[in-house]
This record gives C-alpha cells, sequence and structure tokens, in this order.
C-alpha cells in the first residue's frame, strides 16, 4: 500500500512540476509579443485625437494622424524594443524603443520634454531666441544640444554629427526633410498643436513617454493635470453670468483668431466665457476683416492677446498699432488679457500647463472662484 501512494505522490508531483514549466514557458512567452501588448494596455488616451496604438503580429504600432482633418495623410511606425528580433509589417518605418537621442522641431515637442525632465535626451533644436528652461539653456551652453537650423535650411552636417535616434517633426509646414531623410533617421510628426482641446494637447505627454520609454512617469504626470484641470473647469459649473471674449490682432489689415471649435474657444467655455466666435464650425486659423471683428466683439466684455512686444506692454501701446482698438468696450473698460511671450514660456512649458492656463483665466472671467491665484501666463493688462 505504502508503495502504491509512493508511485502515486510521484506522479502526482511529476504532474505539477510538468504544469509548472508549462506555465513558465507560456507567461514568458515570446519576449516580442508580452512586451508589446504590455506597451499597449499601458497608454490609455482619452482626450488625444491625433495618435493611438495597436497590436499587429505581436508589434506595436503607433497610429498619427492631423487631429482636425481626417483626409490628411495617416502615418504609422512599428515600435520595436532594442535588442528584440521582431519582423515589422511590410514597408512600415521602424522606431527602436526607448529613443536616445532626439531633435525637437518646435516649442511644444520640448515641452512635453521638459515636462517628463527628460531634456538631456534633447540633442538638436531649431532655435534659441526664446529658450526659457534653464537646464536646456545650459545644455545649449555647453554644446550638449545643437541648433540644426529652420525648417527648409537645415544644417545637414550638424544633424549628421548629432545622428540622433529620432526627429519629430510638423509635416504641415515647411518641411525640407529629404535630405535628413536620406541620413536614415526616423521622422515622426508630432501633431499636439492640432488638438482642440487643452486636455487633448496636454494628453501627448504619453505620445513622447512613450517614444523614451517613460509610459509610467508621462501617465502619472496627466493624470495630475488631468485632475486639476476638471475640478478648476467643475468649481466654474454653473455660473450665472458669462462673459464674452474674443482674441486676436490685425496683422498687416487682416485680423487672425481662431474657429469655434478650436483649443482656445474650448479653453474659454471651460473657464466660464463665450468665445465671440463659438458658433464658428472651424477648428483651425480664422482669418477675418477689422469691420467683421468690430461688429461681433464692439461689446465683448475680454479681449485676449497673446504677442511679443518688445518693451512694456500698455493700452497706449495697443491703441498706437490701430487706434480703432479704443473703441472696443474691453480697451475701454481696461480687460485686455495679455501674455507676453518674450517674458512667458508661452510655448514651452503653457502646452503642458493647461490647468495653470485654465487657472489664469476663471481668475480673470470670475476672480471670486479663485481670488488667491497668483497668474503665470495670463493676467490683465493694467496700464
Amino acid at each position: 500500500m505504502n508503495v502504491v501512494r509512493f508511485f502515486y505522490l510521484l506522479c502526482v508531483c511529476s504532474v505539477l512540476l510538468c504544469c509548472k514549466s508549462a506555465s513558465r514557458k507560456q507567461s514568458s512567452g515570446d519576449p516580442k509579443t508580452s512586451e508589446g501588448i504590455d506597451t499597449v494596455s499601458r497608454i490609455s488616451i482619452k482626450y488625444a485625437k491625433g495618435f493611438w496604438l495597436e497590436e499587429r503580429d505581436g508589434c506595436v504600432v503607433l497610429n498619427i494622424k492631423d487631429p482636425q482633418e481626417s483626409s490628411h495623410t495617416h502615418y504609422q511606425y512599428a515600435l520595436i524594443p532594442r535588442g528584440v528580433n521582431i519582423q515589422p509589417p511590410e514597408n512600415m518605418p521602424v522606431v527602436q524603443l526607448p529613443v536616445r537621442s532626439a531633435i525637437c522641431m518646435t516649442s511644444l515637442q520640448l515641452s512635453n520634454f521638459i515636462k517628463l525632465g527628460a531634456t538631456d535626451r534633447v540633442v538638436g533644436i531649431t532655435s534659441t531666441r526664446f529658450l526659457f528652461n534653464p537646464e536646456m539653456q545650459k545644455r545649449v551652453e555647453e554644446g550638449k544640444t545643437l541648433r540644426i537650423g529652420i525648417e527648409g535650411n537645415f544644417d545637414n552636417e550638424v544633424i549628421m554629427s548629432i545622428n540622433p535616434d529620432l526627429m519629430l517633426i510638423s509635416p504641415f509646414k515647411r518641411g525640407g526633410y529629404d535630405a535628413v531623410k536620406d541620413i536614415g533617421i526616423p521622422l515622426v510628426p508630432h501633431l499636439g498643436y492640432k488638438e482642440m482641446t487643452p486636455l487633448g494637447q496636454a494628453e501627448w505627454i504619453k505620445f513622447v513617454g512613450l517614444l523614451l520609454g517613460m509610459e509610467d512617469v508621462a501617465n502619472r504626470e496627466f493624470d495630475r493635470i488631468e485632475q486639476r484641470y476638471n475640478s478648476l473647469k467643475a468649481m466654474v459649473g454653473e455660473v450665472k453670468r458669462r462673459p464674452v471674449v474674443f482674441s486676436g490682432e490685425l496683422r498687416g489689415g487682416v485680423w487672425y483668431a481662431v474657429g469655434g471649435r478650436s483649443f482656445l474657444a474650448q479653453l474659454f467655455h471651460d473657464a466660464g466665457a463665450d468665445y465671440f466666435l463659438k458658433d464658428d464650425p472651424r477648428s483651425g486659423g480664422v482669418t477675418l476683416d477689422f469691420e467683421t471683428v468690430y461688429n461681433q466683439a464692439e461689446s465683448a466684455d475680454y479681449w485676449r492677446i497673446a504677442n511679443s512686444f518688445a518693451g512694456e506692454y500698455c493700452y497706449d501701446a495697443l491703441k498706437a498699432q490701430d487706434e480703432r482698438y479704443a473703441d472696443f468696450k474691453a480697451f475701454k473698460e481696461k480687460h485686455v488679457i495679455y501674455c507676453n511671450m518674450r517674458q512667458k514660456p508661452f510655448y514651452e512649458s503653457m502646452p503642458a500647463e493647461p490647468e495653470i492656463v485654465l487657472a489664469d483665466m476663471i481668475k480673470v472671467f470670475h476672480p471670486e472662484i479663485l481670488p488667491d491665484h497668483e497668474p503665470v501666463y495670463y493676467d490683465i493688462l493694467k496700464k
């Protein structure tokens, strides 16, 4: 009997050991597939419309499209971990992860690296004209980050000497990337500036976090941004009065504004105000003549302006640009909301801090809601 029990126990143990071994093989599986699935599951996109992930044949595919136009090109990239042998889908460009060095073509792209604490990955930028971040300034001074020229006039020798893993581009601008393509550097569009909501634009931090292998950091940072933004938005709630705000200035005889489905219109709405073109169906830029703007905004409560004025900006300086400006109610009541991009990191930090911009706007439109908030980007022009 003891012998029978012995053999019975021996068989059971053998079966358990086999199952455990099989389980280990199955759980580890092909590292290509498990890693790909994990990457997709770790990036959940809630607001951004311009990028998304999918898994295809054990490979993670990054999809990128213009959030505003369904007819534009659909970009796809196979994301493959370094050192892992994966066959990408046919004719699909490959980006190896994590990206160790990158070139940023815009300040908005740079804002994601700054927010992630990853400025050490930025080895090339187009300009330092309005560079505010001290870490990036130091990198430029020490030659760790180089200027590569501007779109259409790149310094290809500098780019080749940098030899980055990746170059973030803006394909709807002037271009000039043909020579860079010949070098073999992956060119990946960053279209955060085309998003139509503040949180959608801010969510591109997950796009950069994915490329850098910093998904967890990007998720945590965006969760904090989202929570604060939505909390502020809820504080506005059902305000009894929604002031009307218009935006832009005349340049060369043309008034440049944005449509009613734009990022800025959504920001005003979330701050408890109505944009003067809120019923306009466009999401991008809008060009108007002065008479059209005056007819719709003459009695608006506030006027938002962001420019790069050399010196101290004031109402006299504004009137000096065009005397007709003084006819707007917002001018007469000194209700101009102003940001000087020479003094504030408007493009470099603001895209990744929509919750702070929202607080600035709420302080203007409904100061009783945030009486202790100190403006960061926008404030009422006082002089």
